[in-house]
């Protein structure tokens, strides 16, 4: 199947017309009841849906079948939420319906040995004979708040206020809990996101497809939580064809991990070293902890690509560009010498504590912010900069802004950090729409994985006509 083709049949997973939710019922905690729920009360979905159970009873106000063959309509999307043993009859049922895609949300098939394996194969070898496409089993579902389409069990009120925060990530992930966490995390940051789809088992579906995919939406950065790799050579040939950022943190780098990930998700976590190698060669960012997932992708949406690691510290208290000059050098970013040019025009400006790199400010009106970053920015010895300045008043919210103004006419980026509490973080982030990071160390670290981004870039050699080149 060619990508294209494949694409639009992935269409229907995330913009479907119609759904119906086999397992729905009106029993005591049912899982089905709470994914009608959310289509009814949540985002209102358009299409018709319909419940299927052994009762045919009506969930949620949505009629109520015994059998998918019974509904008269046509059926884009099937959700399978039903005790793992009937699994392969409703997948036989959709075939027979002429339904071609079917997302798996039960759990108990090849992450539980031998009985689910069978089943597993079951449900594959019923799929291909009906040209059915797969996500799951033993996954979450899929979001799209482009077009406000969710079928996640067990919604509730916090992840549904993501559907009002669409943004530019998209994430492909196997555990469902990963999944919650990031769209938690999301709502205490700037960015948002613009499609989520939790792979599972993936016996179909798996991550090598869903880049191709989000490769031509308007997806910006696509971040992938992964415990195994299906198909590496899979997984690296459509890496090579993305020019998008991927971003993956992986399980499974001990021999205690890789266990964990075989009883969760019934996929060996495979050799790291390996991986590590792969994702270097097919130019995806590997990630170091969950955190990274949601935190990082504001740096790649709303600054310039770091072009060279040379990078200018700017600050209003001197400790902070001390231990900031340790973490960079750690990191292996490099502190330049300003040039004497850069220095004289910085000590024309009243109220500089330190013309070096890092540069340190006393307490100063905002245009004396602005002078002195705009010279920084303009330095030809500067690709970057981290700007650490507490918000001791107002005004430096409305710096931060030109900054960010500021990093774009020059085509270099800015990592923002300002020295306060968590809180106060959050809340200026939040309520000003500005991306700043929590810690120092995150800042840093958001320079490292830009760079790292270009650097990729131009390995791939897929941005025909522009100007991707390194600084000397």
């Amino acid at each position: 199947m060619d990508v294209q083709t494949q694409n639009s049949q992935l269409e229907k997973f995330f913009n479907p017309s119609s759904v119906a939710v086999i397992g729905a019922s009106n029993g005591l905690f049912n899982l089905g009841a709470t994914i009608c729920n959310c289509l009814k009360n949540y985002i209102k979905f358009p299409g018709p849906v319909v419940a299927i159970n052994r009762k045919a009873e009506e969930v949620s106000g949505y009629p109520g079948y015994s059998s998918v063959t019974d509904v008269s309509h046509d059926i884009d999307l099937a959700v399978i939420i039903t005790p793992a043993s009937v699994v392969p009859s409703f997948v036989r049922q959709c075939g027979e319906k002429g339904i071609r895609n079917i997302v798996i949300e039960s759990a108990g098939f090849s992450e539980q040995g031998g009985e689910g394996k069978k089943l597993q194969k079951e449900i594959d070898d019923c799929a291909k004979q009906y040209g059915i496409r797969l996500l799951g089993p033993n996954c979450l579902g899929v979001m799209n708040n482009v077009t406000r389409f969710c079928c996640f069990y067990g919604a509730y009120d916090g992840i549904m206020d993501a559907l009002n925060k669409a943004g530019g990530v998209s994430y492909v992930i196997q555990s469902g809990g990963v999944g919650v966490v990031i769209i938690e995390s999301l709502m205490d940051d700037m960015q948002g996101i613009n499609k989520m789809v939790s792979i599972g088992n993936k016996t179909d579906v798996d991550e090598a497809d869903l880049l191709d995919y989000f490769n031509n939406d308007n997806t910006q950065v696509i971040s992938m939580y992964l415990e195994n790799v299906a198909d590496g050579t899979k997984l690296m040939k459509a890496a090579s064809r993305v020019k998008k950022p991927i971003m993956i943190f992986k399980s499974g780098r001990t021999e205690a991990g890789t266990a964990a990930a075989l009883s969760h998700t019934a996929g060996m976590a495979n050799n790291d070293v390996i991986f590590d190698s792969m994702c270097r060669q097919a130019g995806i960012i590997r990630l170091k902890s969950i955190s990274e997932l949601y935190s990082l992708p504001k740096m790649l949406t709303e600054m310039p690509l770091l072009r060279g690691n040379r990078i200018a510290a700017f600050t209003n208290s001197g400790a902070f560009g001390s231990i900031s000059a340790d973490i960079m050098v750690d990191a292996g970013l490099t502190i330049p010498r300003l040039s004497p040019e850069t220095r004289e025009k910085l000590s024309k400006i009243k109220g500089v504590f330190n013309v070096n790199n890092p540069v340190d400010i006393g307490p100063a009106l905002p245009q004396v912010y602005l002078d002195l970053i705009d010279i920084i920015l303009a330095a030809p010895e500067v690709d970057g900069l981290l700007l650490m300045s507490s918000i001791w008043r107002d005004f430096v919210i409305d710096v931060i802004k030109e900054v960010i103004k500021m990093c774009r006419h020059y085509d270099k980026p800015a990592a923002i950090y300002t020295p306060n509490s968590i809180s106060k973080i959050i809340s200026v982030r939040k309520q000003f729409n500005v991306p700043i990071f929590d810690s120092m160390e995150e800042a840093v670290r958001a320079l490292v994985v830009s760079y790292e981004q270009l650097r990729y870039l131009r390995k791939k050699e897929q941005y025909i006509g522009a100007d991707f080149k390194e600084r000397d």
